[in-house]
C-alpha cells in the first residue's frame, strides 16, 4: 500500500470529502476504479483519513485540510469479454454510443455473469476494465433488459465522471417512444408522481402504493397517434403511440408512471394488464396480445461530449419488433 497525501486548496473548500477525491482522481492515470461509490467504501473502511483521523464521506473540507489515501491495487474482475454483436452509432476515444437490442441485460448481476452488454462492450473495448466500477465498467446509465434504444458508455475514467455528472445534474435529454393500451384524453401532459418500492411487492416500483421512502419522478408525454383495434373483445379497444421525455431517471420510471396513469405499456409483463388469452401458441410477434416485451424504445439522447463539451445528439431507429407491430396497427 502507498500512502498519498493531498492538501485541500481554497477552491475546494466547502465540498464533500468523497466528491473532492472523486474529482482529484478522475484524471489520475493509475486511479481507474475509484468511482465515487468506491471512494465512499474506502472511507467507510477507514482507508482514507482527514487530518489524520477517520472521517465521513459527507465531511465538508476546509482550506489546508490534509487528506490521506491508502491506494489499494484494483480488484481483478471476473468479467469475461464476449464477441456479442453491437449496433454502434458513434465511437471515439472517450465514449461509445450504441443502439441496444431488446432482450440483453446491461450489466452482470446475481445469477448472470455472461451474455450482458458489459460482456459485449469489454470485447469491443478491451481497456474498459475498472472504469466506473468492478461489475459495471463504463456504464453511466441503464435501460431495462427488454427496452431497446440509444445508450452511451464511457471509455475512460475522466469521461465516466463527466457523463455521470451530466446525468446526475439532469442535463441529459432523453426521449422515448412507447405503445400503450388505451387512448389518453389529452394531447400531452406531465406525470409528476414520486416513485418508491411497492409496499406489498418489493420487486416492483410504484407511484401509488409505495413505502414511506420515495423519490421525485417526472415524465413529460405527448400523444403521437392512436389506433382503434379491430378485435374490441380483447383487453383494450385502443392502442396509442406516445413520445416521452423523462426529466428524472428512476427505476422503471416510464413503465410505472404510465401503468399507474391507466395506460400500461404493450407487452409489459410486470406492470401491464393480464393477457386475455395466455395459452395462445405460435403467435405472431406482431400480434398485440402476444408481444414478447414492453414496447418501449429509447429513441434520442442529447448531452455534451465528455471531453470537448460539444453538444451531441444521437438517434436510434426503432427495433424491428416494434416497427412490425406499428405496421400491423396501421393496416
Amino acid at each position: 500500500m502507498n500512502l498519498q497525501k493531498t492538501v485541500v486548496d481554497p477552491q475546494s473548500a466547502g465540498i464533500r470529502l468523497d466528491l473532492f477525491l472523486t474529482r482529484c482522481l478522475a484524471n489520475v492515470k493509475n486511479a481507474e476504479g475509484f468511482s465515487r461509490s468506491g471512494i465512499q467504501k474506502l472511507i467507510a473502511e477507514g482507508q482514507i483519513t482527514l487530518n489524520g483521523k477517520p472521517a465521513r464521506a459527507s465531511a465538508r473540507l476546509k482550506t489546508n485540510d490534509l487528506v490521506a489515501i491508502k491506494t489499494l491495487p484494483p480488484k481483478k474482475s471476473n468479467l469475461v469479454a464476449e464477441p456479442i454483436a453491437l449496433n454502434v452509432i458513434y465511437e471515439d476515444d472517450d465514449c461509445i454510443v450504441i443502439n441496444k437490442a431488446p432482450g440483453i441485460v446491461v450489466h452482470p448481476a446475481a445469477g448472470r455473469t455472461t451474455g450482458t452488454l458489459v460482456n459485449a462492450i469489454l470485447y469491443h473495448c478491451p481497456d474498459l476494465q475498472g472504469i466506473g466500477g468492478e461489475s459495471r465498467p463504463g456504464i453511466v446509465h441503464r435501460l431495462d433488459k427488454d427496452t431497446s434504444g440509444v445508450m452511451i458508455i464511457a471509455k475512460s475514467m475522466a469521461a465516466f465522471q463527466q457523463l455521470a455528472r451530466q446525468f446526475k445534474e439532469r442535463r441529459v435529454k432523453k426521449e422515448y417512444v412507447a405503445l400503450v393500451l388505451g387512448k389518453p384524453k389529452d394531447e400531452h401532459g406531465i406525470i409528476d408522481r414520486p416513485i418508491g418500492r411497492h409496499r406489498s411487492d418489493r420487486k416492483r416500483m410504484s407511484s401509488v402504493h409505495t413505502l414511506a421512502r420515495k423519490r421525485e419522478a417526472v415524465t413529460e408525454w405527448s400523444l403521437e397517434k392512436s389506433f382503434l383495434r379491430k378485435d374490441v373483445a380483447l383487453s383494450s379497444s385502443w392502442v396509442s403511440l406516445l413520445r416521452l421525455r423523462p426529466r428524472t431517471g428512476r427505476t422503471h420510471q416510464i413503465r410505472v408512471h404510465l401503468a399507474d396513469l391507466g395506460y400500461p405499456l404493450v407487452g409489459d409483463k410486470v406492470y401491464g394488464r393480464k393477457r386475455p388469452n395466455p395459452t395462445v401458441k405460435n403467435a405472431d410477434v406482431s400480434s398485440l396480445d402476444s408481444f414478447s416485451r414492453q414496447a418501449l424504445h429509447a429513441e434520442r439522447l442529447s448531452l455534451l461530449h465528455p471531453r470537448t463539451g460539444a453538444p451531441m445528439e444521437f438517434y436510434a431507429p426503432l427495433a424491428e419488433d416494434i416497427e412490425s407491430l406499428l405496421k400491423t396497427l396501421e393496416d
